[in-house]
């Protein structure tokens, strides 16, 4: 089989198309790195939608945090407790179990013990709650002459936060910010390894550099294979998140402007 016949066959399978079985043996560096992309597809959608929705629950905890009102304060700082204080592994478990239970009792829970559904729920409040500490810290340093000269100029609630506060807030928290979403996408891999089973095994990236790692006894071609896809990956998020940066920070001069820096996190 040439390598062309292999991506179509295999390219799209973690999707559902092409071929439905797995190759069994006499396994080619060409399927490996067909298979494992296919899975990548999983990886980039958990990480993409619940990066996007976090990003706006995230501003909500962390004005919900720095208000004054405690039925706004309390909540979102039980949240973000709950959610940074628990390993994310655990959190897959808990929330499979718990739909597990609903579904037995209301069908509309069904579709949330599928892992497109139920463990994008987990890694959005997951996200969702330590994206709402960072934004928390930028917008207790948001310099006091900021809020002062929106003072001056008579802007008050939504236009004094719009125009002033949230564009320095995330300023401020950018860089930060961008290794959360590097180690989100990081996070992903956990999700068919927890209690969220692959359908037709039509896994994520780790789940096929698993299967093959399983079959040839070697793991030590289709995990550097995974983890190339990952480097990848991470410079594209740095890429999009750099330009955002310097989209932030273009009012400023060249040496005043806050720099990315990668500082990975050694566990969740």
């Amino acid at each position: 089989m040439s390598c062309l016949q292999t991506i179509q066959d295999y390219g799209l399978r973690a999707l559902g198309f092409g071929e439905r079985l797995l190759p069994r043996s006499d396994f080619t560096l060409c399927e490996q790195f067909v298979l494992i992309g296919s899975g990548m597809i999983w990886n980039v959608y958990f990480g993409l939608f619940a990066l996007l929705l976090g990003f706006f629950f995230a501003t909500a905890l962390a004005l919900g945090k720095a208000s004054s009102n405690p039925a706004f304060r309390l909540p979102s700082r039980a949240f973000i407790f709950l959610f940074r204080g628990s390993p994310l592994f655990i959190q897959f478990f808990f929330a499979y179990f718990l739909f597990l239970s609903l579904k037995s009792q209301f069908d509309f829970f069904a579709p949330f013990t599928a892992a497109w559904l139920g463990a994008l729920i987990v890694l959005f409040c997951n996200t969702s709650a330590y994206a709402g500490e960072i934004f928390y810290g930028a917008l207790q340093s948001v310099p006091r002459g900021d809020s002062e000269a929106a003072d001056a100029y008579g802007l008050t609630g939504w236009p004094r936060f719009k125009r002033i506060i949230w564009p320095t807030m995330m300023r401020l928290a950018w860089p930060a910010y961008t290794n959360e979403a590097i180690f989100l996408f990081h996070a992903t891999t956990l999700v068919f390894f927890t209690g969220f089973p692959a359908w037709q095994q039509r896994g994520d990236a780790l789940y096929y550099a698993n299967y093959f790692a399983d079959k040839t006894f070697n793991p030590f071609i289709p995990y550097p294979i995974l983890a190339g896809y990952f480097i990848l990956l991470t410079l594209v998020v740095i890429g999009v998140f750099g330009a955002i940066n310097r989209r932030l920070n273009r009012h400023l001069p060249q040496e005043a402007r806050r720099k990315l820096r990668l500082r990975p996190q050694l566990i969740r």
